[in-house]
């Protein structure tokens, strides 16, 4: 199979997910001796236009894992503006140190059904992006992950072949983990927003900047009309630290997560066989 270009493709508010695909694609293509190219779909201007790839390109796609699954308000975009032509792809998701559950599962069955051929497949635990665990990662064995998965990939494609990965034996996609509160009860906190402390806030607009869903308006940044995902990005580029979230059952389960998650969680790949 020749393949002449690599090129990266990702969705990632906090940056976890870009770092992880941007080496994958660099490292991939240093190993093939083509160039390689990035594509980041996170923000509003990255979700208008459609993308099509044909067999010699070999796509690096990778998303974050949000309860367990893809985002899904960002599903959408995976399903609507990407489209391959018997194109092979390596499908990562990162996973804040609890459990990437059925999201690896569903971003490759989401990829094949528009025209890719995963033929690797990996879920790396990252930090989470609101609790305080992961923080260890990447890890020496994540690294030595990632090593093989581009090593395996890189084999494949030179031998040309491009057998499908089997993810976790071929389990389904499982519902949705549900968030739970440090009673152990369902935390459901869909409607929580960030808040601003305006002793901080300068307004400097970089909070609407990296919102993924274009929520937070730009004129009174205190304000957020849209929808939030939870996705922490505004809190984690807010230059003067203004935002922040204090919806209780949010915390609870913050505080939950910091409980019973701190051991340190496996990363895990898959190649085509």
């Amino acid at each position: 199979m020749m393949i002449k270009e690599v090129r990266t493709v990702v969705f990632s508010p906090t940056g976890s997910t870009a770092a992880l695909v941007t080496e994958a694609g660099e490292r991939l293509a240093q190993t093939l001796g083509v160039p390689v190219s990035h594509d980041d779909f996170t923000l509003p201007r990255g979700q208008q236009a459609v993308r099509t790839y044909g067999p010699e390109t070999l796509v690096v796609f990778g998303m974050p894992t949000y309860a367990g699954r893809i985002p899904n308000k960002a599903l959408p975009f995976v399903q609507q503006l990407f489209q391959g032509h018997d194109t092979p792809a390596a499908a990562l998701v990162t996973f804040g140190n609890r459990s990437y559950d059925s999201s690896l599962t569903e971003l490759a069955l989401e990829l094949r059904s528009h025209g890719f051929h995963v033929l690797a497949a990996g879920a790396f635990a990252t930090r989470h992006a609101f609790a305080d665990i992961g923080m260890e990662h990447p890890t020496k064995a994540d690294e030595a992950l990632l090593a093989k998965l581009i090593a395996g990939t890189a084999a494949l494609l030179k031998k040309g072949v491009c057998p499908e990965a089997l993810i976790k034996g071929g389990a389904p996609v499982a519902p949705y983990y549900i968030p739970k509160g440090e009673d152990g009860q369902p935390a459901k906190f869909l409607k929580a927003k960030p808040r601003t402390d305006l002793s901080r806030c300068d307004h400097c607009g970089k909070c609407a900047d990296v919102c993924p869903m274009g929520s937070i308006s730009r004129e009174h940044t205190e304000e957020v009309p849209g929808i939030c995902i939870k996705c922490q990005a505004c809190i984690v580029y807010c230059p003067q630290h203004a935002k922040y979230f204090d919806d209780p059952r949010f915390l609870s389960h913050k505080a939950m997560l910091e409980k019973n998650f701190q051991r340190t969680a496996a990363s895990e790949i898959f190649l085509g066989v």
